[in-house]
Formats: C-alpha cells, structure tokens, sequence
C-alpha cells in the first residue's frame, strides 16, 4: 500500500507541475485578450476550448480502456519520454544560459500591442478575442490532456489522480488570475520546467520498460530511482553546458 500511494502522489505531483506550467501560458493570452479586446469574446473562447478538451479526454480514455495494457503502456511512455526531454532540454540550455529565460510579462505585453493593433469587430462578440483565446486555450490544453492521459493510462487507477492533478494546477492559476489580473511572472517557470522534465522523463522510462516486459526492481519504488537518476545527469549536463558556453564567449 506504500509503494501504491508513493505512485500515486507523484503521479498528482506531476500532473499537476506540467498541468501548472500549461496553464500559466494560457493565461498569459487570456488576460491580454481580455483586456485589449474585451472579456466576452475571451472567456468565450477559453470556455469553448475547456469543453472541446473535456470531449477529447472522454474519447481518449475510454478508448485506451480497450488497448492491451503493454501496449497502452509502451505507447504513452513514448509520448511521455518525449514531452519530458523536450521540457528537460529547454530547461538545461535555459538555466546554463544559452536560451533566454521564459519571460511571461513581455509575452503579456507584446501580445496585447499585437490585439490592439487589429480593427475592432462589429457584433455582440469579438470574432477577434474569440478565437485568440480559444486557440492559446486548446493549444496548452492538448499538452494537458495527453500528459494526463499519459500519466494516468500506464496503470489502472492512475487516471484520476492524474486528472486531479490537473484540475488543480486549473483552479489555482485560475485563480490567481482572478485576484491579481496580470501575468503570473513571479513563478518560476523555467524550474518547474525543470523539475516537470525530469518528472515526465522518468515515468516515460519506466512505462515504457513495462511495456517491454522489463521487471523493475522494487517496482514502483525504481520510479525515484530514475527521477534521481534524470535529476543528477541533468545537473551536470547543465554545469557543463555552462562551462561550454562561457569558454565560448572567452574566445569571442
């Protein structure tokens, strides 16, 4: 029962960091549609974009339902693998220095001149902030809905901690957008990015090795065995990518 709550938290833990840093993003748009163009069009739009999801996790689910669960399990921790080095490889260029830092303010900004400078439109409802919003909120939303899935189709049970997760992360940005009506860009973004990657990465090993019939040692326990595992190589990849570069600007 211990290793079965130890999966299960950081299956929530997960869910709910890569979940966070979606919907960070999109609230970023969504509030600099709201207040550029009008908040009718642009809760509209994310309202639409909130229900097409909530379809596609009900055809999603209940279709993996009807998968071999090695099949289920190699597949989504593919995708789950790929997602996590993908967030992983932004976050160590990021912290070493070589990418810019994730910058939701300038976002904010930047998107709110683009809005601006589109004519107003005519009716009871942006056309406009409509489809912005919609568009920024099914785009973040998808990356939710397959890591969720991901998460929670690798073993039975884990789907609705996983959703829990997210709903989570939904609630407590949505929040925070509500009560301070700006960018949440005191939230260390590229970190959780960070920690999300090692996250995502790790479940993706492992669900991919029981897809493969790989016998885990101390099953769900090697779980953080490999979060250990991830986070120290992507400790040391980041120190000397920053080696690299600053030898690099020496030469210059």
């Amino acid at each position: 029962m211990l290793i079965h709550w130890t999966h299960i938290g950081s299956t929530i833990v997960a869910a709910f960091l890569a979940s966070l840093v979606e919907c960070v993003e999109a609230l970023t748009v969504v509030l600099a549609v709201g207040f550029a163009r009008g908040w009718r069009g642009a809760l509209m739009g994310s309202g639409t974009a909130m229900l097409a999801l909530l379809c596609l996790i009900a055809v999603l689910g209940s279709a993996l339902t009807r998968i071999p669960l090695g099949v289920v399990q190699l597949a989504v921790g593919t995708l789950l693998l790929l997602f996590g080095m993908r967030w992983l490889r932004k976050a160590i260029l990021r912290a070493a220095g070589i990418l810019a830092m994730h910058d939701e303010t300038a976002i904010y900004t930047q998107q709110q001149e683009v809005l601006r400078q589109i004519g107003s439109s005519r009716g009871i409802w942006d056309k406009v902030a409509f489809v912005t919003a919609f568009k920024i909120t099914m785009l973040e939303g998808i990356e939710v809905v397959f890591i969720v899935i991901a998460l929670g189709a690798g073993n039975p049970g884990l789907l609705l901690p996983a959703s829990f997760g997210a709903f989570a992360a939904l609630v407590v940005v949505a929040a925070l957008g509500i009560v301070v009506h700006r960018p949440l860009s005191r939230i260390p973004e590229n970190t959780l990015k960070f920690v999300v990657g090692v996250l995502l990465s790790s479940f993706g090993t492992f669900w991919v090795g029981e897809g493969l019939g790989f016998a885990w040692p101390g099953r769900d326990w090697s779980i953080l065995a490999l979060i250990a595992g991830f986070l120290a190589v992507a400790a040391i990849t980041v120190s000397a990518c920053r080696r690299r570069a600053l030898s690099a600007s020496h030469i210059l």
